[in-house]
């Protein structure tokens, strides 16, 4: 057993950071997220964009899905509404960046409140059912929208902070990565609160939470809401990241993808939020690399998204089998040998 872990208050208890050595370690963390954009190549940055997106809606989703127990295959469309706003915004009204992008989290929000009305009524699979609707009635009115620009989508310019166009990867990191940090931040913190631990009662028991006194309806649309709040928010970031929004950017792919991320960092925890979408961003960069390196590898480029959608799907079975708790749990078990080592039996 770990010594040295008493708390002597409640507030020390619920502390965010709770250990001298943590604080440290983020410290640590910090410092290298500000040192590398300076010592990485483009193509790492491009990735380390692309990750801190990921991660801010795998989050969200975690809330939802994680920490409340309502199953949804819907986080790709209120990235969409988030994208969308986003565009619309930037290319008709010229608004600050950082005013639509939280202009596209309140929009997503909004879906997410009339998408999550029937969570009262049903859950699990009807619910996912529910929610895969909102996928289509969502790509329906992108695609057919005079305002979205049908199927041709919306190209943006890019944003600008102070006059400075953020062009590149590099420019961009400095505001993606702060984002989303501040969002995993705010998700952390939120679970120390009557409102996150209501969630957790939720997806726990629903019937003694209501029992107990929490309006369920109330705090399963707060769910539903938050959780569309941070996929609108990474839309935004997403559409400035990649500068072209259309139709086909937000398929129902990318919704299972959020899902297998959360499965395979770890329902219910932060960090598996952050884990299953670093490892799931970097798979199809790892396929690509296995590709290239074998004979034929242009002609094998053409299996690549079917040959992804099956790894998909192969981690997620093989999580729920042999790790159900994910990489979060891993990350605890190591955690916890060398906490006792050498000391260990």
């Amino acid at each position: 057993m770990r010594i040295g872990t008493l708390k002597q208050s409640y507030v020390a208890d619920a502390a965010l950071f709770d250990s001298r050595t943590q604080k440290v370690w983020l410290a640590i963390g910090a410092a290298l997220l500000v040192l590398f954009p300076f010592m990485a190549s483009d193509y790492w940055l491009y990735l380390a964009c692309l990750v801190a997106i990921n991660v801010a809606s795998a989050t969200g989703l975690n809330i939802l899905t994680g920490y409340t127990g309502l199953v949804s295959l819907g986080q790709a469309a209120f990235m969409g509404l988030g994208a969308y706003t986003v565009a619309i915004m930037q290319t008709r009204l010229g608004t600050p960046f950082l005013l639509n992008i939280l202009a596209g989290g309140v929009v997503a929000m909004l879906g997410g409140l009339i998408v999550g009305i029937p969570s009262l009524r049903v859950k699990g699979l009807y619910l996912a059912i529910a929610t895969i609707a909102a996928s289509f009635i969502t790509h329906f009115l992108f695609a057919n929208l005079k305002l979205t620009g049908g199927t041709t989508g919306i190209s943006l310019p890019p944003a600008q902070f102070f006059g400075l166009p953020l062009d590149t990867s590099f420019r961009l990191y400095w505001v993606i990565v702060p984002v989303m940090l501040l969002m995993v931040l705010g998700a952390a913190n939120l679970f120390r609160t009557r409102v996150g631990r209501a969630f957790i009662a939720i997806r726990d028991r629903d019937i003694s939470a209501e029992v107990l006194g929490i309006p369920l309806l109330r705090y399963k649309l707060l769910s539903f809401g938050l959780s569309s709040f941070y996929a609108g928010v990474a839309g935004g970031l997403w559409a400035y990241f990649f500068r072209v929004v259309t139709p086909e950017s937000f398929p129902l792919l990318m919704s299972i993808f959020f899902l297998a991320a959360i499965i395979v960092g770890g329902m219910g925890t932060i960090l598996g939020g952050i884990f299953g979408a670093v490892f799931m961003t970097m798979v199809p960069e790892l396929l690509k690399l296995i590709v290239d390196l074998l004979p034929g590898g242009v002609e094998m480029t053409v299996f690549l998204s079917p040959v992804r959608t099956v790894v998909f799907g192969l981690l997620i079975v093989g999580f729920l089998v042999f790790e159900p708790h994910g990489l979060a749990e891993v990350w605890r078990r190591i955690r916890r040998f060398f906490h006792l080592w050498p000391f260990r039996n």
